[in-house]
Order: C-alpha cells, then sequence, then structure tokens
C-alpha cells in the first residue's frame, strides 16, 4: 500500500519545460529526497496547465494549491515551507490584478473561472507517459463500451446525434464525415489524425498530445471500429518532439496492455496506429496535401472530389480528423450526446481550445464553450490588454482568418457569426492587438506567411498571393497609391474564388478584413506616406527635440551612417536625405529627446 500523502504535479508542456521546469522537477525531488519524505511526496510531471503566461506551474495536491512563476531556486521553500510546515509561500500565489489579493486554487482564478475543459479534462491532471494514470481517469473506457455495447453504426449515430464538428478549421461534422466513410466500399480503410498544426501562434493540438495522448489514441481505435478501419496515421510536425516522445511511449503502452494490436479487449477488433512526420509545410494541414505527404510524395493538395471518404491514402476510403476533433470524442460515450449538446450553442455544440497570444496579459491555452464572446475571452479570461494599452483587434482563424474590431467584441464564436464578419474558427489561433500594431503590417505578415507557404499547384495561389505580397510592400514602403488598394480587393477575390485548396481559398483573408475596417490606416500610407502606429519603418521619421536635447552625443556616437550632426552640449540635428530609419538613436537616448513620428 503506497504511503504517499502528497503529489506535487508540475508542468511538463514546451512552454514551461523552455522556462526550467524540468530544472525545477530536479530540484524539487533532490530537496525530498535530502528531508527524508521520498516515501510520502511523489512529484510528477503532468501536461500543460494552460496558463503558459505564468509558468512553470506546481499545483500541490490533495491541498489544492496553485503556485505559479516558480524557479528552481523556488524548490527547497515549497519543502520545507509547504510540505513541511504547512505554509503556504505567497510569494508563489497568483495576485488578482483587480485587488483581490493572493488566489489559492485554480479555480478561483480569472484565468480558469469561465473554462470547460473537456479536451483538455486530463492536461495538467495526469502523467501523460503512464498509461495507468490514464486508465484512472477513465481512459479507454469509452473504447470498451463501444466495442462491447455498440455497433459500428451506433457508434456513428451518437457521434452524429452529439453535434461535435470538426475543430480543425472547416466545421465540417464529425459523424457525417465517419458515416460517409463507413459507407464506401473496400477490404482496407484508414483513419488520421492530423497533427500538422501549422498556423502562426498555435499551440492546442500539440498540448493535448504532449498533455493526454491517450485521449487521442484512444479516439482512433473508436473511430476505426465504427468505419471498419484496421490502421490508422498519425501525422506530425517534426518540430513536436515532446508531443512525439510522449506518442510513442503512449503506442508502446497500449500495445502492451492490449489496447491497440490485434484482438482489442478480447472482441475480436484489430487496430494499430503509426506515427507519419511533416516537414513543417503549412500546406500538409490540408487533409488531401496531406495524404499525399503520408504516401510519400510531394505535398500538395488534390481536386475534390473524389473526397478522402471515398479515395484517400493509398486510394483507400480515409477519415480525417484533427488531434482537438478527437479528444472530445471519449466524453461523449462516457457522459452522453445530450450532455455534449447541453454546452455550447444549438449549431455549434461543445467547447473549443484557444491559444490565446499577443498583446494579452494572460497569454495561454484556453478551452470555452462555443457561444461565448470574444470580450469574455481577452478581458475575463485573458486579463486584458497589457501595458493597459487600448485594444485595437483580435485576428482568429490564423493566417487563414480575419481581423475583428471592437465593434463584434460582443459577439459569440461560433462558427457561423465568425464567418460572417469575414473571419473563421480556424484550429484555434487568437492573436490580440494593441494600439501600437500596424495593420497594415500585420497583413503583410499573414501574407508572406502563405506566399512562402504555398505549395505553388495552382495559379491563383502561386502568382495571385504574390502579387498581392509586392503591392502590400509597397504600400508599407510608402510607395503605394490609390489604384493599388482598389487591385488588393480585386485580386483578394479572385484568389478566394479561384484557389485549389483552403490555403488559397482563405490566404487574401487578412488583407481583406483589415481593408474593410481599416480602410484609414491603409489610406494613411498610400496618401499621407506616413504610418499611424509607427511601425512601418520607411514611413518613420526621427526628430530630434531641441528641448530636451542636451548634447551629449550618445545618438550621433550609435548612428552607422551618420547623419547625426551637432557640437558637445549643443542641440543636435538629423538629416532626414541621410537616415535610415534604423532607431538605434530612439533607442540609444536617454533623455526621450528623440521622437519617432
Amino acid at each position: 500500500m503506497s504511503n504517499v500523502r502528497m503529489h506535487l504535479l508540475v508542468c511538463g508542456g514546451t512552454g514551461c519545460t523552455s522556462s526550467d521546469s524540468l530544472k525545477l522537477l530536479d530540484h524539487l525531488n533532490e530537496s525530498i529526497k535530502q528531508h527524508g519524505l521520498s516515501e510520502e511526496v511523489e512529484v510528477v510531471v503532468t501536461g500543460c496547465f494552460g496558463f503558459c503566461e505564468k509558468g512553470p506551474i506546481i499545483k500541490v495536491y490533495p491541498d489544492g494549491v496553485f503556485y505559479v512563476s516558480v524557479k528552481p531556486e523556488d524548490a527547497e521553500d515549497i519543502v520545507t515551507e509547504h510540505i513541511i510546515k504547512g505554509r503556504q509561500i505567497d510569494r508563489l500565489l497568483f495576485t488578482d490584478p483587480h485587488g483581490k489579493g493572493k488566489l489559492e486554487g485554480q479555480k478561483d482564478l480569472p484565468f480558469y473561472k469561465k473554462q470547460i475543459r473537456i479536451a483538455l479534462r486530463n492536461c495538467g491532471f495526469i502523467d501523460p507517459e503512464n498509461i495507468h494514470e490514464s486508465l484512472a481517469a477513465d481512459g479507454y473506457k469509452a473504447l470498451g463500451k463501444c466495442l462491447t455495447e455498440l455497433t459500428p453504426d451506433e457508434v456513428i449515430d451518437t457521434v452524429v446525434q452529439s453535434g461535435l464538428r470538426g475543430r480543425g478549421g472547416g466545421g465540417f461534422p464529425t459523424g457525417l464525415k465517419w458515416k460517409y466513410t463507413r459507407k464506401s466500399k473496400s477490404k482496407e480503410k484508414y483513419i488520421i489524425c492530423n497533427a500538422d498544426e501549422g498556423d502562426p501562434g498555435a499551440f492546442m493540438d500539440r498540448s493535448i498530445l504532449e498533455g493526454d495522448p491517450h485521449s487521442v489514441l484512444e479516439a482512433m481505435a473508436i473511430a476505426g471500429y465504427a468505419i471498419g478501419a484496421e490502421h490508422g496515421y498519425i501525422y506530425i510536425r517534426a518540430e513536436y518532439p515532446l508531443a512525439i516522445h510522449r506518442l510513442v511511449v503512449a503506442i508502446d503502452q497500449a500495445r502492451e496492455l492490449g489496447l491497440l494490436g490485434e484482438d482489442i479487449l478480447g472482441t475480436g477488433f484489430n487496430f494499430d496506429i503509426e506515427l507519419r512526420y511533416g516537414a513543417g509545410a503549412f500546406v500538409c494541414g490540408e487533409e488531401t496535401a496531406l495524404i499525399h505527404s503520408i504516401e510519400g510524395d510531394r505535398g500538395e493538395p488534390f481536386t475534390k472530389p473524389p473526397f478522402p471518404a471515398e479515395s484517400g491514402v493509398w486510394n483507400q476510403p480515409t477519415c480525417v480528423n484533427n488531434v482537438e476533433t478527437l479528444a472530445n470524442i471519449s466524453p461523449i460515450f462516457l457522459k452522453g450526446a445530450d450532455w455534449f449538446r447541453s454546452i455550447g450553442t444549438e449549431k455549434s455544440p461543445g467547447t473549443k481550445v484557444f491559444a490565446l497570444a499577443g498583446k494579452v496579459n494572460n497569454v495561454g491555452l484556453v478551452e470555452v464553450p462555443m457561444g461565448i464572446t470574444l470580450r469574455e475571452v481577452i478581458f475575463n479570461i485573458g486579463g486584458g490588454i497589457k501595458n493597459n494599452k487600448k485594444f485595437k483587434a483580435v485576428q482568429t482563424g490564423g493566417p487563414s482568418g480575419g481581423c475583428i474590431t471592437e465593434e463584434y467584441l460582443d459577439i459569440p464564436i461560433d462558427y457561423e457569426t465568425l464567418g460572417s464578419i469575414g473571419s473563421m474558427m480556424g484550429s484555434g489561433g487568437m492573436i490580440v492587438m494593441d494600439e501600437d500594431n500596424c495593420m497594415v503590417d500585420i497583413a503583410k505578415f499573414y501574407l508572406e506567411f502563405t506566399v512562402d507557404e504555398s505549395c505553388g499547384k495552382c495559379t491563383p495561389c502561386r502568382i495571385g498571393n504574390k502579387r498581392m505580397f509586392e503591392i502590400m510592400v509597397n504600400i508599407a514602403k510608402g510607395k503605394g497609391t490609390e489604384q493599388d488598394l482598389s487591385d488588393l480587393r480585386e485580386l483578394g477575390e479572385i484568389i478566394k474564388d479561384t484557389s485549389l485548396c483552403g490555403l488559397g481559398q482563405t490566404a487574401p483573408n487578412p488583407v481583406l478584413s483589415t481593408m474593410k475596417y481599416f480602410q484609414d490606416e491603409y489610406r494613411a500610407h498610400v496618401i499621407e506616406k506616413r504610418c499611424p502606429a509607427g511601425v512601418c519603418q520607411d514611413l518613420l521619421i526621427y526628430h530630434i527635440l531641441p528641448d530636451k536635447c542636451v548634447g551629449c552625443t550618445a545618438c550621433a556616437r550609435v548612428c552607422p551612417v551618420p547623419c547625426i550632426s551637432g557640437e558637445v552640449k549643443k542641440v543636435h540635428e538629423i538629416d532626414q536625405e541621410l537616415c535610415i530609419k534604423c532607431g538605434a538613436c530612439f533607442a540609444k537616448c536617454k533623455f526621450n529627446a528623440i521622437e519617432k513620428r
């Protein structure tokens, strides 16, 4: 019988490990050993808690105390003060920015209060490399139920009734995708988990795989049983080494316990899973390009129909679901389709995981019910805008999405509503911008990304987006014309209508949405030749304020041209003809004597 009376759950996700959580782990184990507590206290490495802004994180169980921003040197205090003396360490508790003082428990933090964790249910709760912890948290229970109590058609009907829609961006009903694949006649069928996740700023799928890989393996086995497949692939980008490691461990453990492989749970059902690694091509997030990549070919999309449900990998019927979609499957069978439908909205049931990033106080991973407003996510869960700056826009859907302005902060988050205002749900990236962001620069950044990631197969995407990017570069340099604005709109609409796959069809969205909602900013770049946010370097003017300049010569000494003249202890001047807008003088001046405009 175990004598363990306390567990220290240490975040072992990529974000926290990059902030020394593994070193913290070593310090904790060393201190526990030194104090003779090895039989009483166990340190457990978990997946991501979600509150990445305050990592590394430790949750003390069963006390429920939630420590944030923990450093390796804090380990000794945690052992001597909390474990031995029973005293909380106040400096490691979260401080409420609204005057509520120190908050002790995870559930007390505003970041978690409006979250409902279904896909993330076990992240930060179990050791992802220990299958027995997954089993203790009802892992593989849904698979057992499906294999012993339900027919494949009944499994599919349950998913259809739940209303679960694909969380990879398109929002296609998951149950219907399973049904179409099952109806296809073939001796061989495949289930594929799309773990490519290429959106800038997105880390939802990675965190699920790092924190609860068995939830995905179980769901793939259930899907295989439902559609008649005995083989599955997980297509994951090679840049996710920790997720890959934990998947390899999880697959081996599941095989060892007879939960993958032949005759699963003695039911006669055979199903196994292989990993396939992607090289980081964004276009391989599109299901047909992904299929080509699995087959060893260049990752290019193919024309549909036929759809993968009819002819996919190796020309066999194939069902492709993304990580988050699969992570929702098991709870649906354990708690019922009606339970799942009771969360979210009528057309978008359940929850959605977002990677909340950018100019927001609480950067992290959040899982919220569909129908929640952007305002609640950004200002309640996210804690508002950093440094009390003014909110400007939020980009949802990554490079395929659009910018949403303040007037739409109170709309519900669901597939149809976001689409109606020129954005999209996407896989779940949510980038917040403040008054210091230039929307021309933001749109140019996303467009440059999609130009680089285009596979080049179709002309509208290969050439059209390149021409759009060239126009955006000219506008950012102050060389744009009013005709360029008209050309951008026309090109964008043509590319949306004629591109082969989702990458090209949605690539113009960031440009079109910012042009719609920030027309004045575009016109300032084109007509006034200035960047209102002071971001576009070629449009900046650095000017020395005579009443603040003390003649210290610091600016002149760092100027690489040089374009700054003036004697010691006398006001200096910048020759605008020679200035290359590098900003070295602005950064060096200690007297705020140089303004940027």
